[in-house]
């Protein structure tokens, strides 16, 4: 690892100044668990300058109930979030998100704001430098996307055009479902944004001198059904092969309206939009749900070695449409 100046920030404009004084080669660093591997296989086309650690800014951890809301900070760690009666009683979607993340060891360190910022786990991108020179695909500042004609199993089936990496995030994905917004800080003030417009095909849309600092989850109606599934090749530690998020409001068994948001498929988490729309003022039943699921991942273009992919995600969508396992 090569060395970088370190900084203990105490407050949020502390940690902006930095970041607008490195003019990009500063990152911040929170649980570091996925930071510090990025760093020892220097990944990164450019080796940071400067460690910001955002863990001694206070008020950044914290769960609070509001009457129309609640508030995440971006310091909040998963086992936090997983431990919470309020968000296993109001989002229990978000919960089971966070508790497919990795391991126990894991989710005690990592935080909220890094799952979301994590980087890609694409094998070229992240190939080693130490290991024959790292590999210049599209996202490095390249021309070409090695897995277009390489190892794409689990590379991207909608959407993709230059880079087919997938959005790693499994809250990501609850959080779109539940159309949670980000509060984010940086130089020129403070935005708020929706979550499902965060990220774009090479990464996320933070400026160099911002940082996520909350999160904010509108409470869903009673009648709302809440589902998250994931399909990995081993159940704990494993990344998403697919998942998928939904959020289904009911009147008795005739869904009202719908969320239902597809992960590791895209660049970003995927919303179903056309199926949404197909569940309106529908009953549940296996066969809408099969219909939903087809209308979810229609216009897929799966690359040579991913079709499998699709598949499950219908599967996956069916499940969450009908509430089963």
């Amino acid at each position: 690892m090569k060395s970088f100046v370190h900084f203990n920030t105490r407050s949020v404009d502390e940690a902006i100044h930095l970041l607008k004084k490195y003019e990009g080669k500063a990152k911040i660093n929170a649980g570091g668990t996925d930071l510090l591997g990025v760093l020892k296989d220097r990944i990164l086309p450019e080796y940071p300058e400067a460690i910001i650690n955002i863990k001694t800014i206070p008020g950044l951890s914290m769960i609070e109930d509001g009457e129309e809301k609640i508030l995440i900070g971006a310091l909040t760690t998963l086992a936090d979030i997983i431990n919470s009666s309020l968000i296993e009683k109001t989002f229990p979607l978000l919960k089971e998100a966070a508790l497919s993340v990795a391991s126990p060891q894991i989710r005690n360190v990592a935080t909220i704001g890094g799952n979301l910022c994590q980087d890609t786990r694409c094998w070229y991108y992240r190939y080693p430098d130490g290991i024959g020179g790292r590999i210049n695909c599209f996202r490095k500042g390249g021309k070409t996307c090695p897995a277009v004609s390489g190892e794409n199993q689990y590379h991207a089936v909608i959407g993709a055009k230059k880079c087919y990496a997938v959005c790693p995030s499994d809250l990501a994905v609850a959080l779109t479902a539940l159309g949670a917004n980000l509060t984010i800080a940086g130089q020129k003030g403070v935005r708020t944004i929706p979550v499902e417009e965060f990220y774009h095909p090479l990464g996320n849309t933070l400026s160099p001198d911002e940082m996520i600092t909350a999160i904010h989850i509108p409470k869903p109606f009673p009648v709302a059904r809440q589902t998250f599934h994931k399909f990995t090749l081993r159940k704990p530690i494993d990344f998403a092969v697919v998942s998928v998020s939904s959020l289904i409001f009911l009147d008795q068994e005739i869904c009202t309206s719908s969320r239902i948001v597809l992960g590791a498929v895209a660049s970003a988490p995927f919303r179903a939009y056309k199926a949404e729309e197909f569940l309106k003022e529908k009953k549940l039943s296996a066969k809408t749900a099969e219909e939903a699921a087809r209308l979810a991942l229609d216009g897929s273009k799966p690359l040579a070695k991913n079709a499998y992919k699709v598949e499950i995600a219908k599967t996956l969508v069916k499940r969450a449409v009908q509430g089963t396992e």
